[in-house]
């Protein structure tokens, strides 16, 4: 056989390894926490927006959930303004909560929704607030990084999620579009309150029922300490997680990506991923090929 025929025969024996899993999660929903360096380099954005395209034309329904924290901390230093971190959660006032409104709907989201149409597909971007979907509570004072003697810090609009109306998503979902959602969320009062997208994520897979949370990340997935050596963890339960965020193992960035995923699997999503947005086509890799790429957190 010539090399021509040879990659064909590849490429058909991909596709037949993929046939199972495409049986499997028809009609069922992905949610992707979408974020990090695959949302900077416009390469990779076109490799995410292609897989997720891809999924919603096999039956699959993916929803799509964006943060931007690299794009609104440029448009605050811009502005003169000094973005300020209190345990991963930007301090937001009135004026950084404007910013943030401004740059992940008027931004963020808008270039995803218009990357999915040159691609052929269809999505329609909105946050939280529409439609009142996500309803939440300002975390209002938290512990300061290593404060001495119990200080705190008043968050300011930083909310936590106390309810998902997911009946908007299911409307735009079942029309044959692809979700696009911002980590926007409605206070108490009306307000905009800015949520941590991989919370939102989190709980949104809870919300819809979703066969799987995928959270992609700059990372390959988790790692942990064997002999004295990191070691790829593929599979890990989500008891043996919290022992390696117990024990320091897990820390900094990747605890509130975990959380997400132990969120998740607590409120009856079956499996959630942690994977390398950097690659290329990593969401294909991971979800249609029978060893995949990433980190698998399960029950």
């Amino acid at each position: 056989m010539n090399d021509d025929l040879l990659r064909n025969i590849s490429k058909a024996e991909v596709l037949v390894e993929a046939l199972p899993y495409m049986r499997r999660y028809t009609g069922q929903y992905f949610v992707i926490k979408y974020g990090g360096q695959a949302m900077v380099n416009l390469e990779l954005m076109e490799s995410v927006i292609v897989d997720l395209v891809l999924l919603k034309y096999i039956g699959v329904r993916p929803i799509l959930v964006h943060g931007g924290g690299k794009e609104v901390s440029d448009v605050m230093e811009k502005m003169g303004k000094e973005p300020h971190f209190v345990n991963g959660l930007r301090v937001t006032d009135d004026e950084t909560m404007e910013i943030v409104e401004m740059v992940l709907m008027g931004k963020v989201n808008q270039h995803i929704v218009s990357l999915f149409n040159e691609q052929g597909g269809k999505a329609v971007g909105f946050s939280g607030r529409d439609a009142a979907m996500i309803q939440a509570r300002r975390l209002g004072r938290q512990p300061a990084n290593n404060g001495p003697g119990g200080e705190t810090v008043d968050l300011g609009r930083v909310g936590e999620i106390i309810q998902i109306n997911p009946a908007l998503i299911h409307t735009v979902s079942d029309n044959g579009y692809i979700p696009v959602i911002s980590s926007i969320g409605t206070g108490i009062n009306g307000e905009s309150l800015n949520i941590n997208a991989d919370h939102v994520a989190g709980e949104l897979a809870v919300a819809l029922k979703a066969e799987k949370l995928i959270v992609l990340t700059d990372v390959d997935g988790i790692y942990h300490v064997k002999e004295g050596k990191q070691e790829f963890i593929s599979s890990v339960t989500q008891k043996e997680i919290r022992a390696m965020i117990k024990n320091g193992e897990i820390s900094g960035g990747m605890i509130p990506k975990v959380n997400s995923c132990l969120m998740a699997i607590d409120g009856g999503v079956p499996r959630t991923h942690i994977i390398d947005g950097r690659i290329p086509h990593s969401l294909i890799l991971e979800i249609f090929t029978d060893a995949g790429i990433g980190t698998m957190v399960k029950q």
